[in-house]
């Protein structure tokens, strides 16, 4: 064999390995292409929230219904905020993701606001402004101990999670309007959904994360559930908009295989 054709099997052989290798990181470690399992989230930006909300009744609104839809306003806010924050500071794609479905929870809060013509907390939507000084000050403890690590991030993650999973069901159970209801669900769903997304690339980064909001029991249960599709507006929602389960399988893993299979039969019969 001469030597160009040794030289030039080597070449393709360095490209098919390298190939492969760019595959398999794909599913693991923490890179900002990792596995979309990780990543993909229940997209519900697609739901008409205005239409889903003004669907239900204009019921009275209790004193502690008012106080919980201006703190879940500025929650939303805080945790939408922090992670645009922690994207900036380490550019990975988990952050911005879930930032995105803040900024659509936030907003689903805001349109409970106007329908009940309350005054939004919200006069200054710069990151980091709240007229909740609670929450000003939780959004900069937070960012700091999130620029410590990556894997610090990580945990302020799953904590702003915790936290939110834990108020909205304190203000389930005080609340009986059928609108706030649904949206609390839904937002509900979403942060334990998130949740587990952040557990998941902590464990990966060999990190534990320990609930400081929620019991350890019903965190054990939520992580260890699957990841959940559909509105909470309606038992019919997912149906309705056409969603389907992000989360479920795939054949990427074994079309991806095939490619490489083909890939590395071709370069066997051209060295042969």
């Amino acid at each position: 064999m001469s030597n160009k054709k040794i030289i030039t099997s080597f070449l393709l052989l360095l490209v098919i390995l390298s190939s492969i290798s760019a595959y398999g990181n794909q599913n693991n470690g923490y890179g900002q292409n990792q596995g979309v399992q990780v990543y993909q989230l229940y997209d519900d930006t697609q739901v008409n929230h205005q239409q889903e909300i003004s669907s239900y009744p204009v019921e009275e609104l209790s004193p502690e219904e008012i106080d919980g839809l201006l703190l879940m306003r500025e929650e939303e806010k805080l945790a939408r905020d922090v992670y645009l924050e922690m994207y900036d500071i380490w550019g990975q794609q988990i952050f911005l993701n879930i930032a995105n479905s803040e900024s659509t929870h936030t907003n689903a809060v805001k349109l409970l606001l106007d329908k009940y013509n309350l005054t939004d907390p919200v006069t200054n939507d710069t990151r980091g402004a709240f007229t909740n000084q609670d929450l000003a000050g939780l959004y900069s403890t937070l960012v700091e101990k999130g620029s410590g690590s990556l894997l610090d991030a990580l945990i302020v993650g799953a904590t702003v999670e915790d936290l939110d999973i834990n108020d909205l069901k304190k203000l389930n159970e005080i609340s009986d309007n059928q609108d706030i209801t649904a949206v609390y669900n839904n937002l509900e769903k979403g942060s334990r959904n998130h949740l587990r997304s952040f557990t998941r690339v902590i464990e990966q980064n060999g990190g534990i994360y320990e609930p400081g909001y929620i019991s350890e029991s019903e965190y054990n249960e939520i992580i260890s559930g699957e990841m959940e599709t559909g509105t909470g507006y309606s038992a019919n929602s997912a149906a309705q908009t056409g969603q389907s389960n992000p989360y479920g399988g795939n054949n990427s893993n074994n079309e991806s295989k095939n490619v490489f299979e083909r890939m590395w039969q071709g370069f066997m019969n051209w060295f042969r």
